[in-house]
């Protein structure tokens, strides 16, 4: 087997853990630590990102997302429910393409060209001018997350990182940035409210399109 290398991490979990008597004393201060970060949000930004989409559907270009680990879940779990809002609304939708769902295409690119490479040459296929890239990724310094965001910007197109911690290199290379600034290791806060953003981003779509047919 693989030897494990285990980052030790000091974080507010941590924190939290050594000040909670039992699992519920836990699982309060967890979820007053994810509304702490939700506030902490630049509302504006999501509100840029929100119009990002819907110049995006305006002009009928695909919206792509990519991500790593739980990332990627969130990638996928995304674009479903962003393609869903248009069918929702009765209305034209929003064209969306999740990377990381093609397990045989990812592992064949990553078998050939690296795992590095494995969004880039999906993208080399399929993105045009115009189209938007959603890169989701804790660190913010993914090889293959931050390479999909060159190769997005060099053809001409819009791009988006939802980053945690410091926003590593995504935070100055990305047209528009939301992040959950936490400190290093806090992963799942940092998935958590990246998650949240997807519902609170598609549900203020849904309503706003289903809105804009009774004006």
């Amino acid at each position: 087997m693989p030897k494990m290398v285990k980052k030790q991490y000091h974080n507010k979990l941590d924190e939290i853990y050594k000040q909670s008597g039992d699992v519920v004393s836990y699982l309060k201060s967890y979820g007053n630590y994810l509304s702490e970060l939700l506030a902490a949000l630049d509302h504006d930004e999501v509100r840029r990102v929100a119009d990002c989409f819907l110049k995006a559907r305006a002009l009928a270009a695909t919206i792509y997302f990519v991500g790593n680990g739980g990332s990627a879940a969130t990638a996928s779990h995304f674009a479903q429910d962003l393609t869903e809002v248009g069918r929702k609304a009765g209305l034209n939708g929003f064209r969306t393409l999740s990377l990381t769902d093609s397990v045989p295409y990812i592992t064949a690119l990553a078998n050939d060209y690296g795992y590095e490479s494995v969004f880039t040459w999906q993208l080399a296929e399929l993105f045009k001018k115009n189209d938007v890239l959603v890169a989701i990724s804790a660190s913010g310094n993914s090889p293959n997350v931050v390479n999909a965001v060159q190769y997005a910007k060099k053809s001409g197109g819009v791009t988006i990182g939802l980053v945690g911690f410091d926003g590593g290199k995504l935070k100055t290379m990305c047209d528009h940035v939301i992040n959950v600034k936490t400190r290093p290791g806090e992963y799942g806060p940092v998935e958590d409210v990246h998650m949240v953003l997807d519902h609170m981003i598609t549900t203020y779509l849904l309503m706003k399109l289903r809105r804009s047919q009774d004006e």
